[in-house]
């Protein structure tokens, strides 16, 4: 059964969700599982590719988007594009329920502080319950 996780920033500062996506990405990636990261749309898909090059110093995640090399480990792609039949785990930053659920061996589900993300995550927490899925929650603080 799929792993699903909720991680809960307690920050509401412009790409608090997006830089934890990054960091949830990068420990995907070192556990060698390929993954989709989920988008709102087209623009956040681009910013988290530019972001994946500098949310730290040092660090490299070989990455792509939704409409370049397939072989990647980690692809960005915005809601209502199929992700690629070889994914493992989900990071969900779009504010919808993500497509056939029980696919995927781990999603984690990415929220800050932000009134409008934080009501869509509680709605998706609550939808996967009704699903007869188990999620987790987790709180985030900065480090």
């Amino acid at each position: 059964m799929v792993k699903i996780d909720f991680y809960i920033h307690q920050d509401q500062q412009p790409q608090t969700a997006e830089l934890l996506a990054c960091r949830i990405a990068e420990k995907a990636l070192n556990q060698g599982l390929k993954t989709w990261l989920r988008t709102d749309g087209e623009n956040q898909a681009h910013a988290m590719d530019t972001l994946l090059w500098t949310f730290r110093e040092g660090s490299f995640l070989p990455h792509g988007l939704w409409e370049g090399d397939p072989d990647e480990p980690l692809l960005i792609g915005p809601a209502g594009v199929p992700a690629p039949d070889d994914r493992e785990m989900l990071i969900n930053l779009a504010p919808g329920f993500p497509e056939e659920p029980g696919s995927w061996a781990r999603i984690a589900e990415i929220a800050d502080q932000q009134p409008e993300r934080l009501r869509a995550a509680r709605a998706r927490f609550r939808h996967y319950r009704e699903q007869g899925f188990s999620p987790n929650h987790h709180t985030v603080k900065t480090r």
